[in-house]
């Protein structure tokens, strides 16, 4: 079985319908952080001790967040070539970059007064410029996704794109940078002191929250895939934090203050989880698929091999008689006197050899194919007895003597060329275990009888030195062989064919000696096995 790989519309993120598993754990973690925020609101104003360190380590952790994020979603664009996709990937690469300058000038961070020549609002202006990145970015997102204007062209270079994206996006950080820094004197104040919000700032603080309204509002809207699901959660992570800074004035190192850096943190994850989960998904199905092609390239091979062994396991036999009987012409036109007789009667044998192994080929293939439209109602007791006569010679060459038992016997329904195989193996292994006899006679005893429930047996017995314990269970294994110079593919082929005949065959030891091996086979048939 070849497990192939889906196309991209459904495997990624941006393109799969999301299941109603992930349904409901969006709606269970929506469910948390609006009783998460509920519970703390009471509570916000509530000052906690003063953690400095606690600022740069968080935003290192959103840094390396989005930073992940951003290049899992250019991945996506480079493939499903949305420039929606390539508006969020660059949105979730700035709230990255602008977290640098802001951790190095927050005031306590890394010094009193923050580093790069900040003022005391410049900080609150980074807070702003970064808290706004992803709301407009969804809002662009939204907006563009399915639209026949927002897609690359077969033209455009993927790389090219998230080349200047970046460039756009590291250019847009450094002058927004530069505007907090070196502007902090002409921009509007936020901060009237280390702890508290001006009015202005809580009314910017408040913009965000509308800002992430709408977004939430337009992926509502327009909602299709996994990513908008897991986009509208991380908005709803992201109102709680403009909320707490906004309308409940939360001084610093509050216990507010510290909430609304958790739910921040909780924005920046939500996504590249999601995303991470589903290349982890990708790359074990990707494993899978290289598996199975694999084995199914070494079922392929050991499919071949076995049809090229089985070829030449029963072409053997054919082409064997071919050229015992091309010598025996031979002989018989170097007398003295020509036995044109024999001549006749061996070039007649070889004829009927050649014709037996153009029909093995043409049977061996069938059984690789499953074909059953050569099935015919056959006497297994006529068939039994046209391989004997063919093999009679061969019999009285090698003395063996033969013992023949029939019951009469129902039809079956079956490709005679496929049993006549069958029959001609087991009594060649039956004559061939029975060279090294030699302090008793040589017997070869074939008989058929009824068997219950309504079916066919036939048994071919030799008195043969047997089968050890040890090969017993093997024999029918393709490529295991007892025989000096077998193929190991006689008896495998024999019970193919058997079982596709939907019967069994099995081997027994005899008492006292040799080995009896036995098939059995349906009774009847029905009209359209035959036809």
């Amino acid at each position: 079985m070849n497990e192939s790989l889906p196309d991209e519309s459904q495997i990624l993120l941006a393109t799969l319908p999301p299941t109603s598993g992930q349904r409901r754990l969006a709606a269970a973690i929506v469910a948390v952080l609006l009783v998460a925020f509920a519970v703390m609101v009471p509570f916000a104003n509530v000052e906690l001790a003063p953690v400095n360190a606690f600022v740069p380590a968080l935003e290192t952790a959103l840094l390396i967040n989005d930073l992940l994020t951003s290049a899992l979603l250019f991945a996506q664009f480079s493939i499903v070539r949305e420039r929606a996709l390539l508006v969020l990937a660059s949105g979730y690469l700035f709230s990255a970059l602008i977290v640098i300058p802001h951790a190095l000038t927050f005031p306590g961070a890394f010094s009193p007064t923050g580093l790069l020549g900040a003022g005391s609002q410049t900080s609150a202006w980074l807070y702003i410029f970064w808290h706004a990145a992803l709301p407009l970015a969804v809002i662009v997102y939204a907006s563009w996704k399915g639209a026949g204007y927002a897609k690359s062209t077969a033209a455009d270079s993927p790389r090219a794109e998230i080349a200047m994206s970046v460039v756009a996006v590291v250019v847009l950080t450094c002058a927004l940078t530069w505007i907090a820094v070196a502007g902090e004197g002409f921009l509007p104040r936020l901060l009237p002191d280390a702890t508290h919000v001006t009015l202005l700032g809580q009314y910017l603080t408040g913009s965000l929250v509308v800002l992430g309204t709408v977004a939430l509002a337009l992926l509502w809207y327009r909602w299709r895939s996994s990513l908008d699901l897991w986009l509208m959660v991380m908005i709803c992570a992201l109102l709680p934090e403009a909320a707490l800074t906004a309308f409940l004035t939360t001084p610093r190192f509050s216990l507010g203050y510290y909430a609304a850096r958790v739910f921040s943190l909780i924005t920046a994850s939500v996504v590249l989880i999601v995303l991470l989960a589903q290349t982890t998904a990708l790359y074990a199905r990707l494993a899978r698929s290289i598996v199975m092609q694999r084995r199914e390239s070494e079922g392929r091979q050991i499919t071949l091999d076995t049809i090229t062994a089985s070829i030449a396991h029963e072409v053997n036999q054919p082409l064997a008689a071919i050229v015992a009987n091309g010598n025996a012409g031979l002989r018989w036109l170097g007398n003295a006197t020509p036995d044109l007789d024999e001549v006749r009667a061996a070039l007649t044998r070889i004829v009927n050899a050649g014709l037996h192994a153009g029909k093995v080929i043409q049977s061996t293939r069938s059984i690789f194919k499953k074909d059953q439209r050569r099935r015919v109602r056959l006497d297994l007791n006529e068939l039994i007895s046209s391989i004997l006569v063919l093999d009679s010679r061969d019999l009285q060459i090698r003395g063996v003597s033969l013992q023949l038992e029939f019951e009469h016997l129902p039809l079956v329904v079956a490709d005679r060329i496929q049993l006549q195989q069958v029959l001609l193996n087991l009594i060649k292994n039956a004559v061939d275990a029975m060279d090294s006899v030699t302090d008793r006679a040589r017997v070869l005893r074939v008989r058929s009888e009824v068997c219950e429930p309504d079916g066919v047996l036939v048994a071919v017995e030799d008195c043969g030195t047997g089968i050890s314990p040890h090969d017993t269970g093997r024999i029918f294994d393709a490529f295991y062989t007892t025989k000096a110079n077998g193929t190991g593919m006689g008896l495998a082929i024999c019970r193919s064919i058997i079982e596709a005949h939907e019967g069994r065959l099995w081997a027994s030891p005899r008492v006292p000696y040799g080995t009896a091996f036995q098939f059995t086979l349906p009774a009847g048939g029905s009209a359209e096995e035959a036809a």
